[in-house]
């Protein structure tokens, strides 16, 4: 059986910019915090833009519909997580406030560029205005969706890692869960109701995202193991 060519993009991407992020940080510790801020903006920006698209995502024993940025979105919750584990809270929910602030900004760049004449032997402006004239229910309910869970991910993650400082996992996979799930209820929700059924798009963005969220999981480990040899 052939592996669907997004899983060989999934696992390349998600490989350099863990090895990347541990790197940075264990031998040049003083722009760890920007590398990782960095990569999170970009995770960010790039599950907005792809979120137009809706995409069959198939387990093989059923089939599910979620946005494309499923496949991204999970790892906004890995580098979160890799902020927390080395800088703490307080620069994590900078990090958050950070990372809203470029959500906006991207919004009201392609805002200002859609308001703007379109050249005309521009042929794919009919197309450009379909992708990117994002409603403005749906740009709303990212940006609270943004918030709330990504705040949530990272007290659950920081209050896990206060009480039992040695489970690795624990933190990472109960952080994730909590917030992918949420991500899933409150964005459908805000962005959908009375639009589109929301249990099948709710379900579909909880299985995909909770699954991608844990194959992500051993990253994330490897990503800590690495820098614990640091200190060896």
């Amino acid at each position: 059986m052939d592996i669907p060519v997004v899983w060989l993009y999934w696992v390349v991407s998600l490989t350099i910019v863990t090895y990347a992020s541990a790197y940075i940080i264990r031998r040049h510790r003083e722009y760890g915090y920007a590398a990782l801020v960095g990569f999170y903006v970009v995770y960010l920006a790039a599950s907005q833009i792809i979120a137009t698209r809706i995409v069959e995502f198939d387990l093989g024993i059923a089939v599910f519909f979620a946005p494309a940025a499923v496949f991204i979105y999970p790892f906004l919750s890995q580098a979160i997580d890799m902020i927390n584990e080395v800088y703490g809270e307080k620069k994590t929910q900078i990090a958050i406030a950070i990372a809203f602030i470029s959500q906006v900004l991207l919004v009201v760049f392609i805002t200002m560029t859609n308001s703007l004449p379109a050249a005309p032997f521009f042929a794919y402006e009919e197309t450009w205005q379909e992708i990117f004239s994002l409603g403005i229910r749906i740009v709303v309910a990212s940006w609270i969706t943004f918030l709330i869970t990504q705040t949530i991910d990272a007290r659950i993650f920081a209050r896990l890692k206060e009480r039992y400082p040695d489970r690795i996992l624990l933190r990472s996979v109960s952080s994730d869960l909590v917030g992918l799930t949420l991500d899933s209820v409150i964005f459908v929700t805000i962005a959908f109701a009375g639009v589109a059924p929301l249990l099948p798009l709710i379900i579909g963005q909880i299985v995909a995202k909770n699954i991608i969220g844990f194959l992500d999981t051993p990253w994330f480990w490897w990503y800590k193991k690495y820098l614990q040899g640091e200190r060896a």
